[in-house]
């Protein structure tokens, strides 16, 4: 993304506005929609009208004269600093459809530039920006994951990437959380089989996120509810071998002690190979 403006180009914007604002006696808003009188100004002129707009917060309108350069101006180098421009306006904006529209058609046409990092970062947070929205709809979560991981894979370099890598940890926990709260839901309805399910889930698919220990503990209590001792045995060894000094351990101690029961591995079940593995090193 270009850096910010010097002082001249700021008054440069200030002058294009007044430009923009006076021809013919009609106001800046009535370009807005196609105004042929945008053609009577360069690329540039246009670009520090965008620009001024985004100072003003006015995210709509900063898209609006950075979409006309491209179409005014397209395949110019104008032309392609003010599509990287416009996705950034449109997220901006919360737009973020439109935002990745822009940063993937910036990919498509640019991709050897070195803003075609930063708009594959701007195209992952137009799905990462949205997580928090989607309730129990877990799409955009993906989606954001696999596009966090393209900035990841394809700019290792970038400042980017390190941004990517923050957000791809916060999203996968995310994920995680979403599983750990259907299974306290099933957990409180007793509903133990499919509680158990999801807390499996935590522990095989998303075993390096904050909600590890909790899904161990989760477990021991959904086992012990349909008298599978060997198996609660083992989920509360797991906690006492890596979680130790959490609140979980401690309460799946009570729990697993208070009916005389010691926490080892035992039986032979999904958990105890997960026990093997991680006393092998090969598990977390």
């Amino acid at each position: 993304m270009t850096g910010g403006r010097s002082r001249l180009s700021v008054i440069g914007a200030v002058l294009v506005v007044g430009l923009l604002s006076g021809c013919g006696g009609k106001s800046a808003t009535t370009t807005l929609g196609g105004d042929p009188e945008l053609e009577n100004f360069t690329a540039e002129q246009i670009y520090e009208r965008g620009e001024f707009e985004l100072d003003r917060n006015d995210a709509t309108k900063a898209a609006f004269y950075f979409g006309e350069i491209e179409r005014l101006y397209p395949y110019s180098d104008w032309g392609k600093r003010a599509l990287i421009m416009q996705a950034f306006a449109y997220h901006r904006d919360k737009d973020y459809e439109n935002s990745r529209s822009a940063a993937q058609r910036y990919i498509d046409f640019y991709p050897l530039e070195d803003d075609a990092a930063y708009a594959q970062y701007l195209l992952a947070l137009s799905y990462y920006d949205q997580i928090e929205e989607v309730g129990r709809d877990q799409g955009l979560t993906f989606q954001a994951l696999q596009s966090l991981r393209t900035v990841i894979e394809r700019y290792p370099d970038s400042e980017y990437a390190r941004s990517s890598i923050l957000k791809f940890d916060l999203a996968f926990d995310h994920l995680a959380g979403k599983e750990m709260e259907i299974g306290r839901y099933y957990l409180k309805r007793k509903n133990y089989a499919a509680a158990i399910n999801r807390f499996r889930t935590v522990v095989e698919d998303f075993q390096t996120t904050t909600h590890t220990p909790e899904a161990l503990h989760r477990l021991v209590e959904s086992y012990l509810s349909l008298g599978l001792t060997q198996e609660a045995q083992t989920a509360g060894a797991i906690l006492g071998y890596n979680y130790r000094s959490t609140q979980w351990y401690d309460d799946s101690y009570k729990l697993l002690t208070g009916r005389g029961l010691e926490l080892e591995a035992a039986g032979d079940s999904w958990l105890a190979q997960v026990y093997r593995q991680m006393v092998k090193g090969e598990w977390l």
